[in-house]
Parts: C-alpha cells; sequence; structure tokens
C-alpha cells in the first residue's frame, strides 16, 4: 500500500510539472520574443531562441512613450482600489457575519446576485453616472467603480463565520469598539483570507482594460493594458515590441504574488476546505 501511494505520489507530481511547463511555453516565448527582432519574429527564422539578441523593443517602449507614467496610474490605481476593497469586504463581512438586523438574509442574496450580473450590462449606466460626476478621463473614475467586491464580502463573511463568539464578546467586555474588534481580532484572523483576496483583487485592476479603454482619453493618464493597444497602432508591425512592453507589464503582478506567496497559496487552502 505505501508502495502504491509512493508510485501514484510521484505520476501525480509529474503530471503536474509537465502540466506548468505547458503553462509556462507561451510567457518563455513572450519573453524570448522580446528580445528578437520584428524581422525574425515575423519570418520565424530564428525559431524558439532568439539568433541575435536584442534590446530595441524595450528602448522603444521606454523611450517612445510615456511607459512610467503608465505603470505609476496603474499602480495607483490597483493599490487604491485592493485596499479599499479588502477594507470594505472586511468590513461588510463582519457585520453580516456576527451583527443581527432586519433584511440581512436578503440584502445578502442580493449582494450576491450582483455576481452574475455581467460588467456589460451596467457598463452603460455606470459611465453615465462617472460623466454625471465629472471625473471621465481622470484615474477616479477607474477607482471608485471598483472600491466594492461582492465575492470579497461573500468570502470575508464565510470567514468570520468562523471566528468563535466568545472571542468577540470577551474582547467587547474588556472595553474594546467595533473598530477595535476589526483591526485587532478580525483582521490577523482571516489574514489569509485578505491576501488571496488582495492579489485577485490587484491582479484585476492591473489587467483591468475594457474600463479604462471607455473613460481614459488623454495618453498621460492611460494605464499599462492599454499599452498594447497604443504599440498595436503606432507600431503596426512591430511584434517585438508588443512582447516587450507586455513582458514588462507582467513584472509587478509576478512581484506582489511572489510577496504574498505564503499567505495566497495558506487563503486558497483554508477556502477550499469551507
Amino acid at each position: 500500500m505505501h508502495r502504491k501511494n509512493v508510485w501514484l505520489d510521484t505520476t501525480v507530481t509529474i503530471m503536474l510539472v509537465v502540466a506548468a511547463c505547458i503553462m509556462l511555453v507561451p510567457y518563455l516565448w513572450m519573453v524570448l520574443s522580446s528580445f528578437k527582432g520584428n524581422m525574425d519574429i515575423m519570418s520565424g527564422s530564428s525559431g524558439f531562441w532568439p539568433k541575435h539578441p536584442s534590446l530595441d523593443g524595450y528602448r522603444t517602449v521606454l523611450q517612445d512613450a510615456p511607459f512610467g507614467t503608465w505603470l505609476l496610474n496603474s499602480a495607483v490605481t490597483s493599490v487604491i482600489i485592493t485596499a479599499v476593497t479588502l477594507f470594505t469586504s472586511a468590513l461588510a463581512g463582519y457585520v453580516f457575519a456576527k451583527h443581527q438586523f432586519r433584511g440581512k438574509r436578503i440584502w445578502f442574496l442580493l449582494i450576491l446576485g450582483t455576481m452574475m450580473i455581467p460588467f456589460q450590462v451596467i457598463m452603460i449606466p455606470t459611465y453615465l453616472i462617472t460623466a454625471k460626476l465629472g471625473i471621465v478621463n481622470n484615474l477616479s473614475a477607474i477607482i471608485l467603480p471598483n472600491l466594492v467586491s461582492s465575492y470579497g464580502v461573500f468570502l470575508a463573511k464565510q470567514f468570520i463565520e468562523e471566528i468563535p463568539n466568545d472571542l468577540l464578546e470577551a474582547a467587547r467586555l474588556d472595553g474594546a469598539g467595533e473598530l477595535k474588534l476589526m483591526v485587532r481580532i478580525i483582521a490577523p484572523l482571516i489574514l489569509p483570507m485578505l491576501s488571496a483576496l488582495g492579489i485577485f483583487t490587484f491582479m484585476n485592476a492591473w489587467n483591468n482594460y475594457l474600463w479604462p479603454l471607455i473613460v481614459l482619453n488623454d495618453t498621460e493618464k492611460m494605464t499599462v493594458p492599454l499599452a498594447l493597444v497604443y504599440f498595436n497602432g503606432t507600431h503596426i508591425v512591430n511584434y517585438n515590441v508588443v512582447m516587450s512592453a507586455a513582458v514588462l507589464i507582467t513584472i509587478p503582478v509576478i512581484i506582489v504574488f511572489l510577496i504574498f506567496q505564503k499567505q495566497f497559496v495558506k487563503g486558497l487552502t483554508m477556502t477550499g476546505m469551507k
């Protein structure tokens, strides 16, 4: 039986490694293509590996466009959206998990129902609201509609429900208010969930393409997903430039994942146990 389990574990590990390598091939091809010349990519004569590595694509991205400004715009919007979303999700999840009020179940079901509505359905009403507020062509137009996550509220509620009520009552007897309960007791206990939710939220905000395309007009206010469209339009056949921009765009997301990898995996594991 032990030998059978060893063979099974080995087989599963090999299959996972092979699957991981297959998934990494497109990214590796993108990175290698960013070091190729445009003609080499179009003709395919250089094969998988670049014969004459070149940094021309990266020079074009960094010199012919305000790419640093786009990175800063994406970083500012993504960090603000992630931080506020984590706060609102934890706060709303705590209210729905540990407080009783009239219509609690109905309100929670309504929040869950918003997860089933595609963004394309509310896209025009959202744009009209942002236009009424006068924030079109401003980074706040990207931030404001994304400060609350129904999925985050649901996830936080599921985790906070597992916290014993006796622990919270003991803290209240010691004079802790609701805000202190959130900061000192609730937040540390749901930190793995917040880390996983934070990475998902940051990735969604960083990769958001459709909404910034609608509400942003000035080149200086663009975010990095729009950079690929910019280079596709300005450099129609310069695939090495597009690949170089794509590599630079993915670096911050990879860094965020590596920093919070441990908490992210722990959060996913605990989520799967619910």
